[in-house]
């Protein structure tokens, strides 16, 4: 049997004996699969469902995601991260609420057009829905192929992924979407990183050449990362009458996402208070609390937060309760933990 049939006929054998019974698999709607889709950028599997579920109760089509408040659609995003992802949602419903009347683009070169749906998201929909031959190559795919072929190959260079691309397209058989699905999945459960990957149970051990010289886990290459860039901030929780203050961040990571008041840089006790009297604050006392480090994808932060009881409030924040916050407010998760801070200081005054 050719190597290209041999390769379909046993990832899609495996496939439809093994594929895990998921939400977004119950039908063939596109909204379904691209909601998904997007959600699982940067996420496992089972950490989505919940929000999945969550999502569609609130948001079941895309005329009722084109009307929705920003806030109220980041709130439901609210732990899943990369907020623009939402944003983007938003924007594409929009867009085919007007341009294609509602109806979701049939094509690969269509859905590729929408608002932050890229080649991997445009590809999974337009196969998985609509059965075109198109493949949808993310990370997990990238380690099954290399590792497969021995394949020398940076993956991190476009070209490579463009290649790649190309040479799974030649692979792909008529059943396009279970194809898609049945290379990720393998990805997912079997063929794993960092030194996990169950090559006992994988239907490809018999003609996969990592597997045969024991050199699986050098596969896939990348570039040797970067170190990440790392930051101080000074966090100011500032409360007044059982209401908490928080700002939309102006510009950089998290643009436009609610935090808490926060300065570039380090400060202690001292410098916070004498930095509240600089600045005409009219405060009653400042209270060390607890600190915590944020992993960005390219940045690393580390916070110190002060809690600040004032005499007035400040007209440049919006004040809330910790409820308010909890039920409206999308707080992004590097800021999480101070969120969680003002709960326990509510809980210690009732």
């Amino acid at each position: 049997m050719p190597f290209d049939k041999k390769f379909s006929t046993l990832l899609l054998d495996w496939y439809r004996e093994n594929k895990r019974m998921l939400p977004w698999r119950m039908d063939q709607n596109p909204y379904h699969v691209w909601i998904s889709e997007v959600m699982l950028q940067q996420t496992r599997i089972e950490a989505v469902i919940p929000y999945y579920e969550r999502f569609m109760v609130r948001l079941p089509d895309i005329s009722s995601l084109a009307e929705v408040d920003e806030d109220e659609l980041l709130k439901l995003w609210e732990g899943l991260g990369y907020y623009n992802r939402a944003r983007n949602l938003k924007k594409a419903a929009q867009i085919i609420q007007t341009t294609y009347h509602g109806v979701f683009p049939s094509t690969y070169e269509e859905i590729l057009k929408l608002p932050g749906i890229g080649e991997y998201t445009a590809s999974a929909i337009a196969s998985i829905c609509f059965q075109e031959k198109e493949p949808t190559v993310d990370g997990n795919v990238l380690r099954v192929y290399t590792r497969l072929r021995e394949d020398e190959r940076n993956i991190d260079l476009a070209l490579t992924k463009k290649e790649i691309r190309i040479e799974i397209k030649h692979l792909m058989m008529n059943d396009a979407g279970d194809f898609n699905e049945a290379f990720m999945e393998l990805g997912e459960v079997i063929c794993l990183p960092n030194g996990d990957a169950k090559c006992e149970i994988c239907p490809f051990s018999s003609i996969c050449k990592s597997y045969w010289h024991h050199s699986w886990m050098n596969y896939p290459k990348r570039l040797e990362k970067k170190a990440k860039k790392e930051l101080d901030y000074t966090v100011l929780l500032f409360s007044f009458e059982k209401k908490w203050a928080i700002r939309k961040r102006e510009d950089g990571l998290l643009k436009n996402m609610w935090e808490f008041p926060n300065i570039l840089g380090k400060m202690n006790l001292h410098q916070v208070n004498d930095f509240l009297k600089n600045h005409d604050v009219a405060f009653l006392s400042v209270l060390k609390s607890i600190s915590y480090k944020h992993v960005f994808s390219h940045q690393i932060w580390h916070m110190q937060a002060y809690e600040v009881i004032l005499s007035e409030p400040l007209s440049a924040f919006l004040w809330v309760t910790v409820e308010e916050l909890e039920a409206k407010y999308a707080i992004p998760g590097a800021f999480q933990s101070f969120l969680k801070e003002l709960r326990n200081v509510e809980n210690i005054k009732k």
